[in-house]
């Protein structure tokens, strides 16, 4: 029995999907694929097995080892392996065990930039079939059958903001080795504050139109390509998907984009606030809404109100446990640093109608079937299946106790309401008391989490700056 039998995965649309990617491949004619999953930060891992062995790939999957699900940002290992269970209470986790990330044929992609080279994102199990409670595209994928019990759909687009960069050294000397590697040397591509102009964009238009091209062509909605107020930072904005569809969109497009902006010479950043002079703040704005599943329709749409019952009690349970999901919004410590007064990033949770200084703003209307929340606490280095799944779990708490937002807020930074935290040792107390995400997400994800994420605050606190610079600067 192949391990997709085992864990119940080969009915009629798993077997037609499989067929359709290995008819791609012959008739592409690509000598590999790579295997990717999403490891807790959000970043692409996996191996590249050649074209005869896709077939036994989708069906068994290919083994790697645990120790990637247990490190920090820096690639460092800080669960005790060695011990038994672990260092976690799971046999599974002894001695950099293995396990398996078994390919989703329905995300087989060619690779535009590398013509011989096929894409698919994996699903983590273990050999005997059971799914990997560590894997973070099954957390969402759990969450959004909860969410379909309850008769909706996720359906979600995003605005993303980044910095481009052009690429002057990369520090490969033999004395650049390290953990973690010392990041390039780079340049701006524009001064930056001309936000929206025509002549920063064509300052720019070169890396843009390549990362463009290559993007459509590997088949992810881009919707638009903006140039930011910060020295060399754009926002890419993409076409609402349901499902899993745009958080796979995400982990691709950030690992795309820097792939595709390498091999061109340049390097593109998706750390809330490189290491720079007058640097503004990068933020991700997860738009969102709920489809009913029986009639298809947007159920956040009220013919006379601007936001049915339904959305404004999903909104509510998103402000009220704002500080806890932070945790997964904004994962970095570096992150924090955007939460400012009067910056165009919230610093509480509050909510407003077309309001850019809230953390939920409420677009659309009255019958508009385009209303939808979008909530700008993000930023883009989030693992996107971790944020999505927590907005999720959070909306669902409002649907469930029917709480009530309260008033649309007219001064965002004035309002009286939760603060927001304030770093993330914050955000991770908060998580860790926080009965809704932990019952959503599961106890011994939660616990797992904080424990990696503090981890990285007690080895980071004392040397900030260096971090931002050395950490994220290159892994982001």
């Amino acid at each position: 029995m192949t391990l997709v039998e085992r864990a119940g995965l080969w009915n009629e649309e798993r077997k037609a999907a499989t067929r359709e990617a290995e008819r791609r491949m012959k008739a592409g004619e690509m000598s590999v694929v790579r295997l990717a999953f999403a490891d807790q930060h959000g970043i692409l891992r996996g191996k590249t097995i050649v074209a005869s062995e896709v077939d036994a790939a989708l069906k068994n999957g290919v083994g790697f080892t645990t120790t990637m699900l247990l490190k920090d940002t820096s690639h460092r290992t800080v669960f005790p392996v060695w011990q038994p269970g672990g260092g976690f209470g799971m046999k599974e986790l002894e001695g950099a065990a293995d396990v398996v990330m078994l390919p989703d044929p329905t995300t087989f992609r060619a690779l535009p930039w590398a013509p011989h080279s096929g894409w698919m994102l994996c699903d983590i199990y273990f050999a005997d079939g059971r799914p990997m409670p560590l894997c973070t595209r099954y957390i969402l994928r759990r969450t959004l059958s909860t969410l379909g019990d309850r008769g909706y759909d996720f359906v979600a687009g995003l605005e993303v903001e980044f910095h481009l960069f052009k690429l002057e050294k990369a520090k490969l000397g033999v004395g650049d080795a390290g953990q973690p590697g010392e990041p390039p040397d780079v340049s701006l591509l524009n001064q930056g504050y001309q936000y929206l102009t025509e002549q920063r964009y064509d300052e720019m238009d070169p890396i843009l139109e390549i990362l463009r091209t290559n993007l459509v062509d590997l088949g992810l909605p881009l919707r638009s390509l903006e140039v930011e107020f910060g020295p060399s930072q754009v926002e890419f904005t993409f076409r609402t998907g349901a499902g899993l569809e745009p958080a796979d969109t995400m982990v691709l497009f950030r690992s795309a984009t820097k792939q595709i902006a390498q091999r061109n010479g340049f390097h593109a950043t998706f750390m809330c606030r490189p290491r720079l002079a007058n640097v503004m703040s990068s933020g991700w704005h997860l738009h969102q809404s709920l489809t009913d599943r029986k009639t298809h329709a947007n159920a956040f749409v009220d013919t006379n109100e601007t936001l049915s019952a339904t959305g404004s009690h999903y909104m509510a349970g998103l402000l009220e446990h704002a500080r806890a999901a932070a945790a997964f919004s904004t994962p970095t410590l570096n992150g924090y640093k955007r939460y400012r007064p009067f910056s165009l990033a919230p610093d509480r949770a509050i909510w407003g109608r077309d309001n850019r200084g809230v953390m939920v703003r409420v677009l659309g209307g009255p019958g508009d079937p385009a209303t939808h929340l979008e909530n700008r606490v993000g930023e883009p280095a989030a693992n996107p299946y971790l944020y999505m799944a927590s907005q999720i779990v959070c909306g669902l708490d409002g649907l469930d106790r029917k709480l009530d937002p309260g008033p649309s807020a007219d001064k965002p930074y004035e309002a009286l309401a939760p603060l927001l935290p304030r770093s993330l040792a914050e955000a991770l107390a908060a998580l860790r008391e926080n009965h809704v995400l932990r019952a959503g997400l599961g106890d011994f994800f939660v616990d797992y989490y904080t424990r990696l994420k503090q981890a990285e605050i007690d080895r980071f606190e004392l040397e900030v700056s260096d971090w931002e610079q050395r950490e994220y600067f290159s892994l982001f």
